[in-house]
């Protein structure tokens, strides 16, 4: 096979394509159209399309046939669309090209768009956000559900697609650029906790599938395998990836929220200090 049939859509979607071409133009566009002073660095830019351009290789390139064909492939899809991708696509801040395109839209769109913003709120409520995070892992990995979603086209593919969006609503929520003490944003300190807290039923899942002595998965025996791997170690593979990587992150995403929170700490507190030495 040539690098073109390892790129191109395996399993071509129109809307998919589109929706990623989208994404990027209006992110593109509005960097370049931004004054100076607010666009983003160039490291910014580059870990969003990074995440971005990730999201759209498990989706739309030869990655999603094996995804579709071997387990461990499929937990490392999704490993990229519910964490990878979105934790990349958050952590680069894209809020000053969002706040760019909402002040250019007319009143009438900005009403209409109102009732998504309802739903928005409510699902980033912080207990509906982690239950919603570690539910949707549990549900498509629930044996009857998983073995339909891989057999179902079109919900094969609403499956992945609330990974990912999933994923994007949960860290948006955990790397919110907005200040706890200057707006309404989660505290520092609750945000840790929820990173702490997904991860434990994550733990459990992959350790579950890890040790499990029978096959949990048999839909992967009834498709046939893409490579000719055992179907114990393709499973043990996959709980692996359920089970760690998940684990890392939020780890990783505790010791970047904890950095914040301490460089907030000393910017407040070496301002506190220059106001009472000027008082004096």
């Amino acid at each position: 096979m040539s690098i073109i049939d390892y790129v191109a859509p395996y399993d071509f979607s129109a809307l998919t394509v589109l929706s990623y071409m989208l994404v990027l133009a209006f992110y593109g566009y509005g960097v370049l159209r931004m004054p100076e002073g607010d666009r983003p660095g160039t490291g910014r830019t580059m870990t969003f399309i990074l995440g971005v351009m990730l999201c759209y290789g498990v989706m739309q390139t030869r990655f999603d046939y094996y995804s579709q064909y071997m387990f461990f492939v499929h937990r490392g899809q999704h490993l990229i669309l519910h964490h990878l991708g979105p934790f990349l696509i958050a952590l680069s801040n894209p809020l000053p090209v969002m706040r760019f395109w909402y002040d250019r839209i007319s009143p009438g769109l900005k009403g209409a768009l109102q009732p998504v913003g309802f739903v928005y709120r409510g699902l980033q409520q912080p207990l509906i956000a982690s239950a919603l995070f570690v539910g949707l892992i549990y549900f498509w990995l629930w044996p009857p559900i998983h073995f339909d979603a891989m057999l179902s086209r079109n919900l094969y593919w609403i499956m992945n697609w609330s990974m990912l969006l999933d994923g994007l609503l949960f860290w948006w929520l955990i790397f919110d650029p907005r200040s706890p003490a200057l707006s309404s944003s989660l505290g520092y300190g609750k945000r840790m906790l929820i990173l702490a807290l997904v991860a434990i039923p994550q733990m459990i899942l992959g350790a579950i599938i890890v040790f499990s002595r029978g096959m949990v998965y048999d839909v992967y025996e009834v498709c046939g395998r893409a490579w000719p791997m055992e179907p114990a170690t393709d499973q043990l593979i996959g709980g692996l990836i359920t089970w760690i990587p998940p684990a890392m992150m939020s780890i990783l995403g505790i010791l970047i929220i904890l950095r914040r929170a301490m460089h907030e700490d000393g910017k407040y507190s070496t301002r506190s200090t220059s106001i009472k030495v000027t008082t004096s």
